[in-house]
């Protein structure tokens, strides 16, 4: 990963860990702590007034195995013309975005909760 000063740092995670943005790290001697930022990315946000259609919305893209970010009002998605069409048949609005991505963590991964972790090199 890169960090904001240029330097480069490396990472191990126990299998099924997952950072978000705003996670703690510590480096190995605790000399430094080093704040997780998601870098923006590509994607579709889905936004509705209406909780019963993000619900439907949600529902659409589980049965395709969409990684999903579920905020209170709004859903994101990796930019996808094709799930934007089909979202926007349900009369929701769709838009396209660069802002960071923090999927659902899916079942058997663990979040990392900001706990700080050691380990960044």
């Amino acid at each position: 990963m890169a960090l904001n000063d240029g330097r480069e740092a490396g990472l191990m995670l126990p299998r099924g860990l997952l950072l978000r943005g705003g996670d703690l790290l510590t480096t190995d001697d605790g000399s430094e702590v080093i704040e997780v930022i998601a870098a923006p990315e590509s994607v579709s946000v889905v936004r509705c007034a209406d909780p019963f259609l993000l619900a439907k919305a949600c529902y659409h893209l589980g049965n395709r195995h969409v990684p999903l970010q579920i905020l209170p009002d709004e859903l994101r998605y990796h930019h996808d013309h094709v799930l934007d069409a089909m979202l926007r048949q349900f009369n929701l609005e769709v838009t396209f975005a660069q802002l960071p991505f923090e999927p659902e963590a899916g079942a058997y991964a663990s979040e990392s909760h900001g706990h700080h972790h050691g380990h960044a090199h």
